[in-house]
């Protein structure tokens, strides 16, 4: 679905290329989208969904920040996902499990430890790096 107001939209976009000193061929390029599309934001023509997402990238904006202002909203910097504290950015890596993996397995090399040893061992370390916020 195109966002509702195209003309806040458009005046937004234009605004923080501006700001950052991009001409529109290089904010374009920058969000890996043709500048005829960039143009057709620009002046409150649809686009594509996907082409949103590029240009909140190119603009240093946190994804749906376009959607947001056509919604009457404001955009995120993606610099403050990284302050904001209720932002949890998570990959889908279990670091804990990956850890633990790691422990083991060099455990399993390099001494000559038990299976409850090791397991001891990674859960202690697990512990340690979890209270240092490391994981």
């Amino acid at each position: 679905m195109p966002p509702r107001d195209l003309t806040r939209l458009g005046q937004a976009v234009k605004a923080r290329r501006h700001q950052l000193g991009l001409a529109r061929t290089k904010a374009a390029a920058e969000a890996g989208i043709a500048k005829d599309t960039w143009k057709r934001v620009e002046e409150a023509n649809p686009v594509r969904p996907l082409n949103y997402a590029k240009i909140d990238h190119a603009l240093g904006w946190a994804t749906g920040s376009c959607n947001s202002i056509a919604e009457g909203g404001r955009p995120v910097r993606a610099s403050d996902s990284d302050t904001a504290p209720n932002v949890v950015i998570a990959d889908g890596v279990d670091r804990v499990a990956a850890v633990r993996q790691a422990i083991e397995s060099a455990s399993i090399g390099v001494t000559d430890l038990d299976a409850p040893q090791i397991r001891a061992l990674s859960a202690r370390i697990i512990e340690d790096l979890e209270e240092k916020g490391i994981i």
